[in-house]
């Protein structure tokens, strides 16, 4: 990583606190078996990639996905087994997912390859011998963001798609997550837009909305605040509730100043008012991430047992 690049990463340190290591239990080597820079698709000559955890007993047949971003800055360096051993222990198989990171791609586009991540999955099903319908998405703030994007916005796949990848779907069956943005458009309060701004004027890149110009032949900066808006409105989760949605957890500190607990409440309010089954956890004097938050994913692990259950 050049310098420039490290500096925005520890800048996006905060975003990322899930990511923090974890120690995987005594003889954890033999809980899992890892398969590396698994490619889940390919965008502008770039490989997209995962890690592949695979638990070596216990198999429950559900998957998790692990988004592997903190301020939408994601890279395989990040990915820890620590984080996911509880799941392990529990049969999970965990696909950890690396999406094109800012500071070079915008959000819409990772959002674009979350969705491109769960389709590759539900179409390896059976090499990875896990149940299509079971499939459910964590992470922490800018990954939290994400797996509820994936939770309210997850799309059918298109039969008539020339890359069979496409032809499945993006939906997920639970989420759990940490401290996730919900609402870009009142964020904290009514009215408070943040898009890269404001709260999150040291997140400008992922909001550098671009379009393809056909004159130019160029990508160019879509600067019309209109368009600016009605983006900011598709890429928050809050906007896309409906009651097929995926049930979800989250997690959050209520002395949260980087993602207001506000964006956790709105978003549970919805989903409770769409009868999408969910809750909020709060934790009482916890700003952006807590010194013990490992203690609190096995909270995510029931959650997940509670909903992927074979039925």
């Amino acid at each position: 990583m050049n310098s420039r690049l490290r500096k925005l990463y520890l800048g996006s340190f905060l975003f990322a606190t899930a990511l923090v290591a974890f120690s995987l239990p005594a003889r954890g080597d033999e809980l899992f078996t890892r398969t590396e820079d698994v490619i889940y698709g390919r965008k502008f000559g770039t490989a997209l990639t995962l890690d592949v955890f695979a638990p070596t007993q216990n198999a429950n047949g559900a998957a998790i996905v692990w988004v592997v971003s903190g301020g939408w800055f994601s890279s395989h360096d990040n990915i820890n087994a620590g984080y996911v051993a509880e799941y392990l222990k529990r049969g999970y198989t965990v696909f950890a997912v690396v999406h094109g990171s800012q500071p070079k791609f915008s959000i819409p586009e990772v959002v674009e390859d979350m969705n491109r991540s769960v389709r590759f999955i539900r179409s390896r099903a059976g090499q990875y011998k896990i149940d299509p319908e079971r499939i459910g998405v964590t992470g922490a703030s800018a990954g939290g963001h994400l797996s509820l994007m994936l939770g309210t916005a997850g799309t059918a796949g298109n039969p008539e798609a020339k890359d069979p990848v496409d032809r499945y779907s993006s939906r997920v069956q639970a989420v759990a997550c940490f401290f996730p943005p919900t609402d870009f458009l009142n964020y904290g309060e009514p009215g408070q837009i943040a898009l890269g701004n404001g709260v999150l004027a040291g997140f400008r890149a992922p909001f550098d909305f671009k379009e393809f110009d056909n004159g130019s032949r160029a990508f160019v900066t879509i600067s019309d605040e209109s368009r600016r808006l009605e983006i900011g409105k598709k890429i928050s989760p809050l906007y896309q509730v409906s009651s097929d949605d995926a049930p979800a957890l989250i997690i959050h500190g209520d002395a949260d100043k980087l993602v207001p607990i506000q964006q956790a409440e709105t978003i549970i309010e919805k989903l409770k008012e769409a009868n999408v089954p969910c809750e909020l956890v709060v934790k009482k004097g916890a700003a952006h991430g807590w010194a013990d938050l490992g203690k609190d994913i096995p909270s995510l692990a029931d959650w997940f047992d509670k909903y992927l259950a074979k039925k």
